[in-house]
């Protein structure tokens, strides 16, 4: 069991920044990524981390927010961090944490087995 939880959301004018914290507690040795979700749009991949080693991990990015937003994780923290840069009126969304995914890239909601209660971010322009 994972469980997750999301903090860092908030409103910002375009161009800003936030970072966005996920606090993990249970198995951390896990794939984890963020998701976002806007009003009437699917879940969206965003970012997502994997750890081969110690201190060494594999990044993947949403083309939309490649060279932006910036995905790290401290493992004695168990903390997953978003950096979102440059931020876009259409960066607003419901932002949610995901653990173990199950493949590599993992980029679908259903490749994650554990969810965050997600946190919003509003970028107005």
């Amino acid at each position: 069991q994972v469980q997750l939880v999301e903090s860092g959301g908030g409103l910002v004018q375009a161009g800003g920044s936030l970072r966005l914290s996920c606090a993990a507690s249970g198995r951390t040795d896990v794939t984890m990524a963020w998701f976002r979700q806007a009003p009437g749009k699917e879940r969206e991949f965003v970012a997502a981390i994997k750890s081969i080693r110690p201190n060494t991990y594999y990044a993947d990015y949403a083309d939309s927010v490649k060279v932006r937003f910036t995905v790290s994780r401290i493992s004695t923290k168990n903390t997953v961090y978003l950096q979102m840069n440059s931020l876009k009126p259409e960066d607003t969304a419901v932002y949610y944490c995901a653990a173990d995914g199950t493949t590599w890239p993992a980029r679908r909601p259903s490749d994650y087995l554990y969810w965050g209660q997600g946190t919003q971010v509003t970028v107005s322009s």
